[in-house]
Parts: structure tokens; sequence; C-alpha cells
């Protein structure tokens, strides 16, 4: 009978050249003189994970093989804060920096690292952008209530929220969903949307206060939920 449960191999005993010739094969075959996280763990051999582990981090791996430095440090601060919104939404907490790894982040903790000069300012950075413009926008005018949707105001926002709003939403729900309780800090893997309460179809408003964390199997079989008052 075939097993169905394997485990993965250790790679304690596996010499340094292993690796090291390993990862300059995938680097010949992207045709390229450096190699990310994401296309290693894609062609190599062996996880991201374990090159970073034996050599230190990720560019002393690349530097051991002769390979130039994976060049993050030119990217937009805005990717950067984008990043690290979708980890804190996916962990629902404050990511740590033995979580950033490349299972979770598309960017390496060096990055934040030597872009900020430390962990700890990167977050302090990325908390200043996610407050930052994020004035209180008031709750939607009652007198509106009824009226049918080509009476209404127009619509505020495009449909889709941005990085920072998003983020705002679930800070403020505590990366829970506002009717079943569910949190991915309880639930790992538990999938968070950002959603509508007067639908934006119907003229709602794409503003913090027209929006709501769910849960997906919430979102699935909501119906004209009104917004819970926080």
């Amino acid at each position: 009978m075939t097993s169905r449960y394997k485990l993965e191999p250790l790679h304690r005993n596996v010499p340094d050249e292993d690796f090291l010739s390993d990862l300059r094969r995938v680097a010949h075959e992207l045709g390229s003189s450096t190699v990310s996280i994401r296309r290693y763990d894609e062609c190599g051999g062996f996880s991201a994970s374990a090159l970073q582990r034996r050599f230190g981090s990720w560019h002393a791996a690349l530097e051991r093989a002769g390979l130039e430095r994976v060049r993050y440090e030119n990217r937009p601060e805005e990717e950067l804060f984008a990043n690290l919104a979708e980890i804190w939404e996916r962990l629902g907490h404050q990511p740590r920096m033995a979580e950033m790894n490349s299972h979770t982040s598309r960017i390496s903790v060096d990055t934040y690292r030597r872009r900020f000069r430390g962990w700890r300012r990167a977050l302090e950075a990325f908390v200043a952008w996610a407050n930052d413009e994020a004035a209180p926008v008031p709750r939607p005018n009652s007198e509106h209530a009824g009226l049918s949707p080509s009476s209404r105001p127009p619509r505020q926002g495009p449909r889709e929220p941005s990085d920072r709003l998003r983020f705002l939403v679930m800070r403020r729900d505590n990366f829970s969903c506002r009717i079943c309780g569910a949190s991915p800090a309880l639930r790992p893997g538990l999938m968070l949307v950002v959603d509508h309460v007067t639908p934006w179809d119907a003229g709602g408003g794409t503003v913090i206060a027209n929006l709501q964390t769910l849960c997906e199997a919430c979102n699935g079989g909501k119906s004209n939920l009104p917004l819970i008052e926080g």
C-alpha cells in the first residue's frame, strides 16, 4: 500500500557545495545572474528556507554561490508596505521576523531591515503609512435611506479599496469577521475579505464607514446585513 504521508527530507548533512551548486544550476536555467527566493522555491532542489538557515540569509547564500544579490532596494515603499499589509491580514496579528519567510512574504525581511535600518523601524514606518491621510469619514447619512439607487448621492471611491484602506478596516475590526468573530490568529489559513455594507452597485461608497471585515463563508452567505457599530 502506498503511504499517504511523507516527511520532508532533512538537510543537516548536505554539504554546503551541494546547496550552492543547486543554486547556480537554477540561475543558469533561468539565464540570470541572480535568483529570488520565490524562483528558487519553484525550481530548486531544496527549499529557500534551508539555504537561509545554512548560510544565515538569502543574500549570503547568493554571495557564496558567486551570484549577484537580488536588488529589492529600489522597490517603492508602497509595494513594501502593501506586502506587509497582506501578511498582517493573513496572520491576523503583527508579523514577527520569524514569520517573514519565503512561504509568507514576497519580500525578504532583510530587505525591510536594510531599507529602514531595522525590523522595528520598518514596522513603525508601515504603521505611519497606514495611518497617513486616514481622516475620519462620517457614517452614511440616514436621510438617504430608502432612496432608489438612481436618486442616491454618487458613490465614493473606486469599487476595490486600496491596500491602506483594507488594512485600516481589518485593524478596526480586530482582524476578525464582524458576523461570526472568526480570525486567522485563531484559525490559521482563514481568509478575510473587506465587504461593502451598502453594496457598491447600489451606491455604497468605498469608505471606511461602509466597509466591514468578513470571513469568506459569511461573505458568501451575507444578505443585506447591517453594519455592526463598533
